[in-house]
């Protein structure tokens, strides 16, 4: 087993490092003040090949592995991680659903627009009572003719209000309970569809989360995506890939929490000497780094075992449970090592602990992790 990076590895490691230190760490701060969705740093990121990472070359993706996607996204979100949520969802939640699952005519007219970054993504799962009880959907999609009759709400969808293509998920049978649901490409230019709420959130307040409204939303026939009433089958798939990208969001935010405190402990002189010489400063900063470090060798084999095309559930749920609490953990500590300051907004920590508790959260809660990991040990 190697534990090197390939060429390619090393070279979207630097391309991203450089970028993301560049261009998104001088504007983090205000896009976190301001709500801002960092528009024009999303539009870099297409032209970098960075919205598609694991998308065919004929699909205008950049055709890399899946670790130098878990790189990138780490990379990003180091330094804003509501950018680095904009750029895995639509690689993991729109891009991989259609790749895996979508006819080449779906291919060529959506998946290549999204990879290449002209058009952004999201996934529309989650509802007011169907939450981790994913398959409790009351969104409906009846077929009249040639279109699909799209009725319902999803909530907390990100990049819900700016994207240009949804990938839907909806009942078409409710008697059939799962094998009633189906997935569905739209567009959501389409009338019928509209924003509904916008969350005004604790963290990532960059990335929109918002409510998605279809009323009579009608979409061609042709855009099911998949087989019909395979549509759970497509979600849980896509969300087992969306776990890969939300742990490396979570690397990158542990990573960020350990390098500041780190630093400032090194500066900060108190008794006489650098707090860094203290024994209870070392000792958050050991644990830190070495549960860090376990957690991106999590993510990287899980990440490894999709390249090669092997089972990679538990893996992405062992990672994402690992990552996240990591870096909830690191962002906690991170302000206790800095004190007063920590609390403050002068200093990054504060913002890294607000991004940090939606990892554990979102594409699946840690209790659901656990669950997911005790199912696949169990059975």
């Amino acid at each position: 087993m190697e534990f090197k990076y390939t060429e390619e590895e090393r070279m979207m490691l630097q391309m991203t490092r450089g970028f993301a230190e560049k261009e998104i760490k001088p504007l983090a701060k205000e896009t976190d003040k301001e709500h801002k969705f960092p528009k024009e740093i999303v539009k870099k990121l297409g032209e970098l090949g960075l919205m598609g990472v694991s998308i065919p070359e004929e699909y205008e993706g950049s055709g890399m592995s899946n670790i130098c996607y878990s790189i990138a996204i780490e990379e990003i979100s180091r330094h804003c991680a509501a950018t680095g949520v904009i750029m895995s969802v639509n690689n993991s939640l729109a891009c991989e659903p259609v790749k895996i699952f979508g006819t080449e005519e779906q291919k060529k007219k959506y998946l290549a627009d999204m990879a290449s970054g002209r058009k952004l993504g999201c996934l529309g799962l989650t509802e007011p009572n169907a939450g981790s009880d994913a398959a409790n959907l009351s969104t409906t999609a009846v077929l009249d003719g040639d279109e699909w009759v799209i009725n319902g709400r999803k909530i907390f969808i990100t990049n819900g209000n700016e994207a240009d293509y949804c990938i839907l998920i909806a009942q078409t049978d409710k008697s059939k309970g799962h094998r009633g649901i189906c997935a569905f490409i739209v567009d959501l230019d389409n009338p019928g569809f509209s924003v509904g709420t916008l969350e005004d959130k604790l963290g990532i307040r960059g990335s929109s989360t918002a409510e998605l409204v279809f009323e009579d939303c009608r979409i061609p026939k042709e855009n099911l995506l998949g087989e019909m009433g395979k549509g759970f089958r497509v979600a849980l798939t896509t969300l087992d890939g969306g776990r890969i990208g939300i742990a490396s969001q979570a690397l990158g935010i542990a990573r960020a929490a350990i390098e500041d405190a780190s630093a400032y402990a090194k500066e900060r002189v108190q008794f006489g000497k650098p707090i860094a010489k203290l024994q209870a400063i070392q000792w958050m900063i050991a644990d830190l780094t070495t549960q860090y470090e376990a957690a991106r060798l999590l993510t990287h084999r899980a990440a490894y075992l999709k390249d090669q095309g092997e089972s990679y559930s538990q893996a992405a749920a062992m990672a994402k449970l690992m990552a996240a609490e990591t870096a909830m953990k690191a962002a906690t500590q991170g302000i206790q090592i800095l004190g007063g300051y920590g609390y403050t907004t002068d200093y990054p920590l504060e913002r890294y602990f607000r991004d940090a508790k939606i990892t554990e959260i979102y594409e699946g809660t840690s209790e659901v992790m656990r669950l997911v990991i005790a199912n696949n040990v169990l059975n």
